[in-house]
């Protein structure tokens, strides 16, 4: 049919319309596809450098068919609000100086809201992930799945590379994760394996000399340390319990064997945590060194602890930290253990809510001397949330008897943030870095305080007990030990507990009672930095001064 000039322009203007209307439509897709992308976009690294540099070879596709644990981070809420209330809690003239949360009262002012979390969770089981686990806090949300569909669910493909320093390969996600989904995330952990949790390089020295401890061939055992580092017999901890981060299990029969062979009682219940279906013993080629001595240590300091708390997870940190969190037991927490995050920041929730409960967590800084850029273990002893802990070599007056001094563990780690972390406040005051101990006013400087460390110390592992061990690892979980003294200390006084130390030990350290409380270890150095009078980053502020910190911290 032949159209008229007027119907003519009338079809041509409606056919211009329906493609107007359609590349409308079409844009609009797109744009709200872009924001929904924009929104799954997570504030945290995931990809490693060297994958993406290409440093690490890529082999082959990890099978579709194998199965990996993952936990899935939800970003805090009111987290301005948050930073400044732990200002607050430090402030000794502001009413809210030490008026720590509960864990419920953390989750309802700071947590994520019950409706993203159970979205997340609905997400996870949509994309055919088994949800192992949930948290009060509503932080974190434990799946396995396998490699299929974690690729489905985040929009990566999961590679097998050769490790560039190691001799092994790893596994590692080729992308920044990107899931359908408008809920925030924070981060997900185990989407690779490309650095293995170890303890802090324990050393031995079968060889060395005899020193002034009460152990065989003069050795130090753990009360050696309660004898140096408080001298008193009032607190043994009673009331109190310290927490591990362990990521292996270990065997109860050789923590009762060195309680045995040194000839003290054992009373301190020790209780073993799964965080995420890991195994909590330790048999055949499996080594409990280090899980061990962080048990012996700190009873030693604290030998009338309720508890002590073995957190444990073979493959994740996050699942550690936050179950620490959520359980709220453990006022002291230690970790002796390094390994390299893919991104820094990713555990600083967790250790926001420490602080704002009132915990504290001390870090072995290492046992490789001075941090240099390339350093690949750090982690967390750099961190700016917790105490890092740095090691000496003491002397005492006689076997079991008091401190008489004190220098710098040449292998104490420490220096200048190798993750980039920037530096807290608590390290921006006036006096703490100087010309003289070389800090950085820009990074996070390490460590904090320091103990005992060196090769002379007693311990029984794997079924046998030995002389020669050494290591921050010894040296964090000592002050583990000595802050339930300080606990107890407090709540008999009708005080709250100190928290998060950090703000106040440079307090301290900057004030008229610095030698009250600390020994300043003023000889030694770590290769790169040498210990000053005060601060240095080699032994922070020094070890523990007796009564004198102990009367500070709980008045």
């Amino acid at each position: 049919m032949k159209l008229s000039g007027k119907n003519y322009r009338v079809a041509v203007l409606r056919v211009l319309y329906a493609v107007l209307l359609c590349s409308a439509m079409l844009l609009l897709v797109m744009r709200n596809q872009t924001r929904s992308h924009a929104q799954a976009a997570m504030p945290t690294r995931h990809v490693r450098q060297q994958v993406v540099t290409g440093e690490a070879v890529y082999l082959n596709r990890l099978p579709a068919n194998q199965s990996l644990r993952l936990n899935i981070a939800l970003p805090l809420r009111n987290e301005a609000e948050l930073d400044l209330f732990l200002q607050e809690l430090n402030d000794l003239q502001n009413p809210l100086y030490r008026q720590f949360l509960t864990v419920e009262q953390f989750t309802e002012r700071f947590g994520p809201t019950q409706a993203d979390y159970d979205a997340v969770v609905r997400f996870a089981q949509s994309k055919g992930l088994t949800v192992t686990g949930t948290s009060p806090n509503r932080v974190l949300v434990n799946v396995t799945g396998s490699v299929a569909n974690i690729e489905k669910a985040f929009n990566v493909s999961m590679g097998v590379y050769q490790h560039p320093t190691e001799p092994r390969t790893f596994f590692a996600a080729d992308r920044e994760p990107t899931p359908d989904l408008d809920v925030p995330l924070w981060h997900i952990t185990g989407l690779d394996n490309f650095s293995l949790p170890h303890p802090m390089s324990l050393k031995r020295n079968a060889e060395r000399p005899s020193t002034t401890g009460s152990g065989p061939g003069g050795a130090f055992i753990g009360s050696d340390m309660r004898a140096a580092y408080y001298g008193g017999t009032a607190l043994t901890g009673a009331g109190q319990s310290v927490g591990l981060l362990e990521f292996l299990g270990y065997n109860e029969a050789d923590v009762t064997n060195y309680f045995s062979k040194v000839k003290q009682t054992l009373t301190v219940t020790v209780t073993s945590v799964s965080t995420d279906g890991s195994s909590l013993s330790c048999t055949g080629s499996c080594d409990d060194t280090e899980q061990v001595l962080d048990i012996e240590e700190p009873i030693s300091m604290a030998p009338g602890m309720s508890h002590v708390y073995v957190y444990v997870s073979d493959t994740s940190d996050v699942s550690i930290f936050n179950r620490m969190a959520t359980d709220n037991l453990a006022k002291s927490l230690s970790c002796s253990w390094g390994w390299q995050p893919a991104d820094p920041s990713s555990d600083d929730p967790i250790f926001k809510e420490f602080s704002a409960q009132g915990q504290n967590l001390f870090v072995a800084s290492g046992d490789s001397g001075a941090y240099s850029r390339r350093s690949e273990d750090v982690y967390p002893a750099d961190d700016a949330f917790i105490t890092s802990v740095g090691g000496t070599d003491l002397t005492t007056a006689s076997a079991g008897g008091a401190w008489k001094s004190e220098t710098a563990w040449p292998d104490s780690g420490g220096g200048i943030s190798p993750d980039g972390i920037a530096i807290p406040s608590y390290q921006t005051t006036a006096g703490v870095i100087t010309t003289a101990n070389k800090g950085s006013k820009t990074l996070r400087n390490s460590p904090d305080v320091a103990a005992e460390a060196n090769t002379d110390n007693y311990i029984c592992y794997d079924g046998t007990c030995a002389s020669g061990w050494g290591g921050t690892s010894f040296a964090a979980p000592r002050w583990a030990g000595y802050l339930a003294l300080v606990n107890q200390q407090a709540v008999a006084n009708g005080l709250a507990t100190p928290g998060f130390l950090n703000p106040t030990i440079y307090t301290i350290g900057l004030g008229s009672t610095y030698a009250t409380c600390f020994h300043d270890i003023t000889s030694g150095s770590n290769g790169t930095y040498s210990c000053q009078k005060g601060y240095d980053l080699v032994t922070g502020w020094g070890s523990p001064n007796g009564t004198g910190l102990i009367n500070t911290l709980a008045p």
